[in-house]
C-alpha cells in the first residue's frame, strides 16, 4: 500500500487534515492534555479541549500553537504524530508527502520548526505554503489569472490579509489579532465591568451566541456564570450583544485598518479588479456576526463570506495536493 499525500491546516485553534482522495478527515482542537508528574500525554484534540480550565493541578491542557506559530515544539510534535497515526495514512514502506500552511510573515526559524515537526511526525517530504493563498484556492477563487483577488483569513491566532494575482501574493499583512484575541477581550470586559471571572470556553461561547461587531445589528442576551472576584462565590449575570460589540470594537478596528493598508499598497489595476470581485472572508473569524457588513462599509468594496469558511484552508491544501507534482518542480518556500 502506498502512502497518501496529506494537507494540514495547522491552526492555533484547530487542526484540519485533508487526505488525498478522501477529503477532510480530521477537524480537532489544537489542545493537548499532559500529566505534569509523568510528562505523559493524556488526551489530544476534542477530548483535551473539554479539560481546559477543568483539570486538577497535575494535569495541564496546553495549546502548543500561539499566534499561528509553534510555541511548544515537543507538544506540537506529539499532537501531530497522534493525529497522523490515527488516520493511518502511512504506507507499508512509504511515508506521506505533507503540505502545511503557515501565516505570511513567519520567520525562517519558525518555518524550519514547522518543517521539522512535520518530518518527525512521519512526513517524507514537507511543503510549506502561505495560508491566505491556500484559503483563497479553497474558497474557489481562481488566483492563477492575471487579475486581483483579495482574501481576509481570520483564524484563531492570526488574521492574514492578502491580494493575489498570477498564483502569488502581491501585497499582504499578518496580524496577531484574531479569534483568541476576541475571546480575551470579552473575558477582560466582563472582569472589569462585572467583577466576574469567566473561562476561555465561556468567552468563546458568548462570542458565538450573542457577539456582533456591527452596531445595532444583533440584539440577543445570554446568562453566563463565573466566579465573583469580590466574594469568591459563583454568580450569574446577563450579557447582551451591544456590550460585546463595544468590547470587540478596538480589536476589530485593527483588522479593518490592516485591510485598508493592504489595499493602499495594491497596484491600481488590481484594486479595480477587487471592486468588481469583492473581498472573500475565510477562517473561523468570518463567522463572527456583522464582520462582513462592517468590512464592506469601511473598505467600500463588496465583502463575501466563503462557503464553509473554517474548511477553506484544508480544502485548498487538497486542491494543491492534486497539483503537487507541479509544486515539486518549483520548490516551495
Amino acid at each position: 500500500m502506498l502512502a497518501r499525500d496529506i494537507g494540514i491546516d495547522l491552526g492555533t485553534a484547530n487542526v484540519l487534515i485533508y487526505v488525498k482522495g478522501k477529503g477532510i478527515v480530521l477537524n480537532e482542537p489544537s489542545v493537548v492534555a499532559i500529566d505534569l508528574n509523568t510528562n505523559k500525554v493524556l488526551a489530544v484534540g476534542e477530548e483535551a479541549r473539554r479539560m481546559v480550565g477543568r483539570t486538577p493541578g497535575n494535569i495541564v491542557a496546553i495549546r502548543p500553537l500561539k499566534d499561528g506559530v509553534i510555541a511548544d515544539f515537543a507538544v506540537t510534535e506529539q499532537m501531530l504524530k497522534y493525529f497522523i497515526n490515527k488516520l493511518n495514512v502511512k504506507g507499508f514502506l512509504s511515508k506521506p508527502r505533507i503540505l502545511i500552511c503557515c501565516p505570511t510573515n513567519i520567520t525562517s526559524v519558525e518555518q524550519k520548526a514547522i518543517r521539522e515537526v512535520a518530518e518527525k511526525s512521519g512526513g517524507k517530504k514537507v511543503y510549506l505554503e502561505e495560508e491566505p493563498k491556500v484559503a483563497a484556492i479553497g474558497a474557489g477563487m481562481d488566483i492563477f489569472q492575471p487579475s486581483g483577488n483579495m482574501v481576509i483569513d481570520i483564524g484563531g491566532g492570526t488574521s492574514d490579509i492578502a491580494v493575489l494575482s498570477m498564483g502569488d501574493i502581491v501585497t499582504s499583512a499578518s496580524i496577531k489579532t484574531a479569534g483568541d484575541k476576541f475571546d480575551f477581550e470579552i473575558l477582560q470586559y466582563i472582569k472589569k465591568k462585572y467583577k466576574l471571572l469567566i473561562g476561555e470556553r465561556t468567552a468563546e461561547s458568548i462570542k458565538i451566541n450573542v457577539g456582533t461587531v456591527f452596531e445595532n445589528s444583533r440584539n440577543e442576551e445570554m446568562d453566563i456564570r463565573g466566579r465573583d472576584l469580590v466574594s469568591g462565590l459563583p454568580r450569574t449575570i446577563t450579557i447582551n450583544s451591544a456590550e460585546i460589540e463595544s468590547a470587540l470594537r478596538e480589536s476589530v478596528a485593527v483588522i479593518v485598518q490592516t485591510a485598508k493598508s493592504v489595499l493602499e499598497k495594491t497596484p491600481p489595476e488590481l484594486s479595480a479588479d477587487i471592486i468588481d470581485r469583492g473581498v472573500i472572508l475565510t477562517g473561523g473569524g468570518a463567522l463572527l456576526h456583522g464582520i462582513d457588513t462592517l468590512l464592506a462599509e469601511e473598505l467600500k468594496v463588496p465583502v463575501f463570506i466563503a462557503d464553509n469558511p473554517m474548511d477553506c484552508v484544508a480544502v485548498g491544501t487538497g486542491i494543491m495536493l492534486d497539483n503537487i507534482d507541479k509544486i515539486d518542480r518549483r520548490s516551495l518556500i
